[in-house]
């Protein structure tokens, strides 16, 4: 197992996105607005963060 981590910021509002994109940041573990999580590096967690790239920011 990985043990790189990669954390993720919520800087877009989910207002009018698509309710798979919601579920998605959800998943990732962010709640509201600047809202940040640090995660294990793996091809799945980066499926999820490709997925809603126009909401989140990705360091690491």
């Amino acid at each position: 197992m990985s043990d790189k981590k990669v954390k993720v910021t919520l800087v877009k509002s989910l207002i009018g996105t698509k309710q798979s994109h919601r579920a998605t940041v959800r998943g990732l573990g962010l709640r509201r607005l600047n809202s940040s999580a640090e995660l294990q590096d793996t091809p799945a967690v980066r499926g999820m963060i490709d997925k809603v790239a126009y909401l989140v920011k990705c360091e690491g």
